[in-house]
């Protein structure tokens, strides 16, 4: 059988949000299948430690690159003139690239690609010209030169279909395995005792620290609710990766005398962060832009009950079982829906976000794509 490489040149571990939890699911999905392949991982000198579990399975070979995934500029200048050469030298002709960066040309080789969203598009405002240029000009690629696209969402397959009149033929709609280990969690008093807080005394959320997350009204609501005396939690924790909006934040709550009220916890394990989501009042999803968003799913998981907003793929990955804020930036709308939200989580079909059942559709793409 033939190698096809995947491409993890762009991973810097613990910095890129929901993307590198969809590829390790997926990629641990691969190793519980019985179905034959050869995967050569394309590694950076400092994220390839982290893979090396998958050469245990002799299914997987590790493929070493030069490049160092935090200095990104080079890595892209690497992967635009470099990539293919370094893979027909190591005689491989197909690759699938899990996110939406790809050589200039295709060089011989065959690509796929996944895109998540096209959220520089959108909110071009909250991103650096440059980001915006390098985001437009893969995306274009993709569409023009990349034999197949996943969507993670039907969503961001009817926006790509939208934005660049691409044959809906040349999109598949797999969406990203969930895998929530239920009984991995820390006791609640190793909570309570580091972060001082009370069982379903507090609101949870997971979310890069970053503009679109729309986290500075869910702060504000968190004042209203202190200012006002509702009969809510006045107690909320942030937790994720940091982003372009920290010192904003950190700052909104220094300046709202809130640093009791808020915590940003920064990055937690998944025993702590299950523990978070099991014995919170809710969990809150204020993002105004996602193109799949894996944290309502896992709070819901746990049985907690997920407020979030109606925009973007929110609503169809939630199934339309959330509580939905209509404006993201209501503060008065967040705070009646939290005063009676609704428990529809026993209709989900959680199967929808079956590990293996999505690396099952994986696997026969990209069968059928590379054959």
């Amino acid at each position: 059988m033939e190698k096809i490489a995947i491409d993890l040149l762009w991973l810097r571990p613990k910095q890129v949000g929901g993307t590198e939890f969809y590829i390790r699911n997926l990629l641990d999905g691969f190793r519980k299948l019985e179905e034959p392949f050869q995967f050569a991982l394309l590694v950076s000198q400092d994220n390839k430690d982290t893979f090396v579990q998958y050469a245990e399975d002799v299914r997987f070979t590790l493929l070493e690159t030069n490049v160092v995934s935090a200095n990104i500029e080079k890595r892209i200048l690497w992967q635009f003139f470099c990539q293919n050469s370094f893979l027909r030298k190591h005689g491989i002709r197909k690759c699938f690239i899990p996110v939406y960066c790809r050589p200039l040309f295709n060089g011989g080789v065959t690509y796929v690609n996944t895109i998540h969203d096209l959220q520089a598009a959108h909110y071009p405002e909250y991103h650096p010209f440059h980001e915006i240029a390098y985001s437009k000009l893969c995306w274009w690629l993709d569409v023009h030169f990349s034999k197949h696209i996943v969507a993670i969402s039907d969503w961001v397959k009817e926006d790509i279909i939208a934005k660049y009149h691409i044959r809906p033929e040349r999109i598949t709609t797999i969406y990203n395995p969930i895998t929530v280990e239920r009984d991995e969690t820390v006791p609640f008093k190793v909570l309570s005792d580091k972060y001082d807080i009370q069982d379903n005394g507090y609101y949870y959320t997971v979310s890069q620290l970053i503009p679109h997350k729309n986290l500075e009204t869910l702060i504000e609501v968190i004042r209203q609710i202190k200012e006002q005396k509702v009969d809510l939690p006045c107690r909320l924790l942030v937790s994720g990766v940091n982003g372009e909006n920290k010192n904003k934040l950190i700052q909104q709550i220094q300046e709202k005398d809130l640093g009791h009220e808020v915590t940003l916890t920064g990055f937690v394990d998944n025993a702590e962060r299950n523990a978070l989501y099991k014995y919170s009042k809710a969990f809150l999803f204020p993002s105004v832009f996602e193109g799949f968003g894996m944290p309502p799913i896992e709070a819901m998981l746990f049985g907690t009950i997920v407020i979030t907003t109606d925009r973007a793929c929110i609503p169809e990955v939630t199934q339309n079982k959330a509580n939905y804020v209509i404006d993201p930036y209501d503060v008065q709308e967040w705070i009646r829906v939290m005063l009676n939200p609704m428990d529809r989580i026993g209709e989900m079909d959680f199967n929808a976000y079956d590990q293996l059942k999505l690396t099952k559709k994986y696997y026969q793409l990209l069968q059928d794509i590379f054959r």
